[in-house]
């Protein structure tokens, strides 16, 4: 518990200066989030990193975080032609790059790259929400730890992940609305009942990633992604709520700002 705490301590203090900071640092600290991600999935799918896969996905990762008006390009296209270098790579490599490795890579580069993507976005334009939906997770995250060790009885998904619980679930959400309170005690949002059942929303998708990774890990049969952050595992086990989050939080701004 001390060891998770102390490195938490250290990764926010590292983390918040380039939110804060934002533009090219940002992006260059975002390039090397997304780059330590896909390393990650390659590890646990035991496919090389240091290799022509690793290359493209690296590559292709980094392409897609970039804002839109970075590029003259968009994100389908550079998908396409990824898509296109992977399945040429597999018939040079004569199938020992298979198929299966071809959609698995694809897969982990949107997946990583659409979240990260959307983080930048939203620091481009609201850095209000941004931290807003740091703190959430965050609260989330840390409620539904301790709420369930304190009265956690009822399994939430065993399958799945076998020491998360239903109370854990509600009270990562109730503590994720405490903190969206405060935000707007504080004057850095205005509450209202839109955002209140946007808070709840976020939460529980932020969750739902939580569980996605610990699927993917579960299918992989290891226990973290990654063993960057003694106490939390890797880079995926820190942003896997944030990655689901994060374009999620871009969508409702964009497009239900003024009902909430």
């Amino acid at each position: 518990m001390k060891q998770r705490i102390i490195t938490a301590i250290i990764a926010i203090a590292v983390f918040l200066p380039f939110v804060l900071i934002g533009k090219l640092p940002l992006v260059l600290f975002t390039f090397l989030l997304v780059g330590i991600g896909i390393f990650e999935m390659f590890r646990m799918r035991k496919i090389p990193f240091l290799s022509i896969p690793g290359i493209i996905s690296l590559v292709t990762v980094w392409l897609m975080v970039l804002p839109n008006h970075y590029l003259n390009i968009t994100k389908v296209e550079i998908g396409l032609i990824a898509v296109l270098l992977y399945l040429t790579y597999m018939v040079f490599s004569k199938n020992k790059f298979t198929f299966d490795d071809v959609a698995f890579s694809i897969l982990a580069v949107i997946y990583i790259g659409t979240g990260f993507h959307f983080f930048i976005e939203i620091r481009e334009t609201q850095l209000a929400y941004l931290i807003y939906s740091l703190f959430i997770i965050w609260a989330t995250d840390s409620g539904a730890y301790f709420i369930g060790r304190a009265i956690g009885k009822r399994k939430l998904w065993p399958e799945i992940s076998p020491n998360k619980t239903v109370e854990g679930f509600v009270g990562g959400i109730i503590s994720a609305l405490v903190v969206g309170v405060l935000f707007s005690v504080f004057g850095y949002i205005e509450w209202s009942i839109g955002f209140a059942f946007t808070t709840i929303i976020l939460s529980i998708f932020g969750q739902i990633g939580d569980l996605t990774e610990s699927a993917l890990k579960r299918h992989y049969d290891v226990k973290d992604s990654g063993r960057l952050l003694p106490g939390h595992g890797g880079i995926l086990d820190r942003f896997d709520s944030l990655i689901f989050v994060w374009p999620l939080l871009y969508f409702i701004f964009e497009r239900f700002l003024d009902l909430i």
